[in-house]
């Protein structure tokens, strides 16, 4: 079955590439025509619409959709070799159904890979960019509004802020205190806290730390000091889709400090992660089932597996959203709730298997 391999895999990935494109042109028309408004408003020169938009924008969306792209390629030209007799062709000369699924497979192990390399080192890089460009001419000017805000910045250390003006990079009414056990060993408290990017320091103002040792309380009081603290400002900035600005092993760094600080919200970054992951293997899941469901004869044409093929795979869509939406609140494991479709639909292509005629 080499040159039918060799047919069958060309087949396979001219046809996603061309569904791909397709489909991710639509989609940034679609995205040009809704924030057109925001453009003339804010005024971004053309190049900066092209460039560090669009040309950001489409390894986005190509590799988003490229799972169901996959699915509905796979679905589309194996359902047009059936109703051309060419599988049955093929399938009575003694070659297996699981053979003639092989070079599928190693289409969709290659694209599998692709996203995998992609999503996780390349895509996130284009994404500072496009997302950069997002917050200055689409969402505009950002201000934290964030309210006595609670941080464990280190081991035993933990910070408050009552309010924080990201303009000046100022904070209002800031405390450091050092617990060990039960019992406060060290408290800082001042009036006002400024980042001093000269130095890469915090600076506070009107200060006085409180240290305890055992039965003995020392105080402390100056107007001003610099110090080094597990806190920039970058920690007050816009979040706006910041998961998708990470590659992986920056992802892996991030919520590990959000755990260490035991910061609300880290369910998204989980559920992204898990999703770098998840992803390549939904794309030899729907391979797999779109080759199952497209590959029969049928009577009526090609219209009825399409149909099939498309509903699946909004099925698989909306399982996936629906998931994810009720992980992002903590009602389940993001790992579960991102593998769940995986899983699912793994039993479906099993099921679906074995009504597949030998």
């Amino acid at each position: 079955m080499k040159i039918l391999d060799a047919y069958i895999i060309k087949r396979f990935l001219t046809t996603w590439i061309f569904v791909v494109s397709l489909i991710t042109l639509i989609i940034c028309v679609v995205d040009y025509t809704e924030k057109i408004e925001d453009f003339l408003r804010r005024k971004p020169s053309t190049n900066e619409i092209l460039f560090d938009y669009y040309l950001n924008l489409i390894p986005y969306w190509a590799n988003t959709i490229s799972p169901l792209m996959v699915f509905i390629s796979v679905v589309f030209f194996t359902a047009n070799m059936a109703a051309r007799t060419e599988i049955i062709a093929i399938l009575s000369t003694g070659v297996s159904f699981l053979r003639f699924m092989v070079p599928y497979m190693m289409a969709g192990l290659l694209i599998s890979a692709f996203t995998f390399l992609m999503v996780g080192y390349v895509i996130p890089k284009a994404n500072r960019t496009r997302i950069a460009f997002e917050n200055k001419y689409v969402e505009g000017t950002y201000y934290y509004e964030g309210r006595d805000v609670h941080l464990k910045i280190a081991p035993n250390v933990y910070a408050y802020i009552e309010s924080y003006n990201n303009a000046t990079n100022t904070g209002d009414r800031f405390t450091l205190e050092r617990i060990e056990g039960n019992e406060l060993k060290e408290k800082l408290s001042s009036g006002r806290i400024e980042w001093n990017p000269a130095k890469k320091k915090w600076t506070v103002y009107d200060y006085s730390i409180r240290t305890i040792d055992g039965p003995r309380e020392t105080l402390r009081k100056g107007a001003q000091l610099d110090t080094t603290l597990s806190l920039k400002p970058k920690d007050f900035e816009s979040t706006y889709h910041l998961w998708e600005t990470f590659t992986l092993t920056q992802l892996n760094d991030y919520i590990d400090e959000l755990r260490l600080r035991g910061s609300d919200g880290i369910e998204t970054y989980l559920i992204e992660k898990y999703t770098r992951f998840a992803n390549p293997f939904s794309v030899l899941i729907l391979t797999a089932i779109g080759v199952i469901v497209s590959a029969r004869k049928a009577r009526g044409g090609v219209g009825l597996q399409i149909a099939l093929g498309f509903g699946l795979a909004f099925a698989y869509i909306l399982f996936y959203l629906l998931s994810s939406g009720i992980a992002a609140k903590g009602n389940i494991d993001p790992l579960l709730a991102v593998w769940l479709p995986n899983i699912t639909f793994t039993l479906i292509g099993l099921v679906l298997y074995r009504t597949i005629p030998r």
